[in-house]
C-alpha cells in the first residue's frame, strides 16, 4: 500500500527534458519539506545541485545503459561531516523513506514510464554511500513495478 500523497509531490522538467525523452541523460532529484511533506521531484539532464541542502537528505537517481539493459541508479549520502550515530540515524531513515521516494519517482514521471513501459522492469540499484563500511553498501530494491502506486 502506498504511503505516496500525490497532492503533496511538485515536478519540474529541466532544459531538454520533456515528459517522455530523452532516457539518458536523465537525471532526477527528489528533495522534501519537513515541514509541510511536501516532495519536489526536478527531472533533468544534470542533478538539481541548486535543490539540495546542507542536510543533503535527497534522493539522487538516474538511468545507465548496461549492454542492451537499462538500470536505474539511487545515490544516498548516508555521512560525511556526520558522527557514527548520526550516519546510523540517517541509514535507518533512508531505508525507512525510500519506497515512498520510489513511488514519487515513479508517480512523478508516468508519463516518461508510459512511453518507455520496458523501464519498469529495470532493477533498481540503490548507493548508500558511507565513509562507514556498515553503511557503505550497495543492494537491489526491486523494480519500478514495485513501485507503481496505480497498480496498488
Amino acid at each position: 500500500m502506498s504511503n505516496l500523497n500525490p497532492g503533496k509531490l511538485s515536478v519540474e522538467y529541466r532544459e531538454g527534458i520533456t515528459a517522455t525523452e530523452p532516457i539518458i541523460p536523465r537525471r532526477y532529484t527528489l528533495t522534501h519539506s519537513d515541514l509541510t511533506a511536501e516532495l519536489f521531484l526536478t527531472i533533468g539532464m544534470t542533478y538539481a545541485y541548486d535543490k539540495i541542502n546542507s542536510m543533503r537528505d535527497e534522493v539522487l537517481g538516474e538511468w545507465i545503459k548496461n549492454g542492451d539493459n537499462y538500470l536505474y541508479y539511487v545515490y544516498l549520502y548516508v555521512d560525511g561531516q556526520f558522527s557514527p550515530l548520526e550516519a546510523q540515524i540517517r541509514n535507518y531513515i533512508f531505508r525507512r523513506e525510500l519506497p515512498l521516494a520510489l513511488e514519487a519517482i515513479r508517480f512523478g514521471d508516468r508519463k516518461f514510464f508510459s512511453a518507455h513501459s520496458e523501464l519498469d522492469s529495470s532493477p533498481i540499484i540503490v548507493y548508500f554511500l558511507s565513509t562507514y563500511p556498515d553503511y557503505n553498501k550497495a543492494e537491489n530494491w526491486g523494480t519500478f513495478s514495485d513501485y507503481d502506486i496505480s497498480k496498488s
